[in-house]
């Protein structure tokens, strides 16, 4: 089940220049069975690195700055939306490939779309932050993630990953009574929201991966992966470095497109490349 605190992602206006890495390129979506962004042959000197550049809204959250992390270290260019570019300056690593930006969902998709234009994907890992506010899960988790999904739309990004929570679709899974689809839903009926947002998404055109993990954990991994189509799972719990390679991979994986996917982990689950295991939930 998805986090109920994680950052929401923000934005003022702010000068193209300061906005956007040096010229975008074209997104490579490539996969290796060891998880891994192929290296340029030895053999080959005049063989190129491809590179891309990811707009990460929710970048300073426990799973955002992971995404974040796990980007950079695969040699993406990263643009970071956050409410606080002061915090994600001090949290988010220091990289010559990472920018931050001021980025706020909640304030529509005209103020997002400069924000995203020129960029490869958009990886979406925010959440709402527990307040006195009722209708926060609905502002950030479903009109939120919509601006972003428009925002895109707008300034002509194809791709989105959207980090959600399994059991959103609980009612329809007999899962009403479920004590967790319970909890969750008492903040604001979040999982209804998620899943009014992932409905847009899937209704948008662009190419989308859902991914949807079980309750999310800080602890290091403590079994592998385990993916399933949606609305099979409906308990278990994954590490949220598990949930970040999943987002990542879903940028290179051909296999992920179009798809929503449910993870959690298992100590005794097999080791499976992830390729494998997109390629083996079917398109939507």
């Amino acid at each position: 089940m998805a986090s109920v605190f994680c950052a929401v992602s923000a934005r003022t206006h702010l000068p193209p220049a300061l906005v956007h890495p040096t010229a975008a390129r074209k997104l490579l979506f490539r996969c290796s069975a060891a998880s891994t962004m192929d290296a340029p042959s030895e053999s080959s000197p005049s063989a190129e690195k491809k590179t891309t550049t990811v707009f990460v809204a929710g970048s300073t959250g426990r799973t955002g700055k992971r995404v974040v992390e796990k980007l950079l270290a695969r040699g993406f260019g990263v643009v970071a939306g956050t409410t606080d570019v002061d915090k994600a300056r001090d949290s988010l690593p220091q990289d010559a490939n990472l920018q931050l930006v001021r980025a706020d969902v909640t304030e529509g998709a005209e103020k997002l779309v400069e924000a995203v234009r020129g960029m490869d994907a958009v990886v979406c890992a925010t959440g709402f932050r527990r307040s006195f506010d009722p209708f926060a899960p609905w502002k950030v988790d479903n009109f939120g993630t919509v601006n972003l999904v428009e925002a895109c739309r707008k300034a002509g990004v194809t791709r989105f990953v959207l980090v959600s929570s399994i059991l959103v679709n609980g009612a329809a899974m007999s899962q009403i009574l479920n004590p967790a689809y319970i909890v969750l839903n008492l903040l604001g009926l979040t999982l209804v929201a998620k899943l009014q947002a992932e409905k847009h998404i899937r209704r948008s055109g662009i190419n989308y991966t859902i991914v949807r993990p079980g309750g999310l954990t800080d602890q290091p991994p403590s079994g592998n992966i385990v993916m399933e189509p949606e609305d099979t799972l409906y308990t278990g719990s994954i590490s949220r470095e598990q949930v970040a390679e999943v987002a990542v991979e879903a940028l290179l994986c051909p296999e992920a497109s179009f798809k929503v996917v449910e993870i959690i982990s298992r100590a005794d689950a097999p080791n499976r490349p992830l390729k494998d295991m997109f390629a083996a939930i079917k398109q939507n």
